[in-house]
């Protein structure tokens, strides 16, 4: 299952094995501030925000909006995939 966009509660967010993985974020004028990335503990070390972010980017894509990261988290990889 891939990464969802969780409308009402304002996250992206990935199950796996049992456990979240959200990327929080704020919709503001076209724009998607990305506010937190959190990873539970269990899943840390296997790539898995990095799958979030992924799909924070191909949504963004799809509906032509900009990303603004505000956690650092989401700061240093858009700047690894040179975004």
């Amino acid at each position: 299952m891939g990464v969802t966009d969780n409308k009402a509660a304002n996250r992206y967010e990935l199950q796996v094995h049992g456990h979240l993985a959200v990327a929080d974020y704020r919709l503001e004028g076209g724009k998607l501030f990305i506010t937190h990335v959190e990873v539970p503990g269990e899943l840390r070390g296997q790539g898995i925000a990095a799958q979030v972010m992924d799909g924070v980017i191909e949504d963004a894509k799809t509906r032509g909006l900009g990303i603004v990261p505000i956690c650092s988290y989401a700061a240093s990889y858009l700047k690894r995939k040179g975004l």
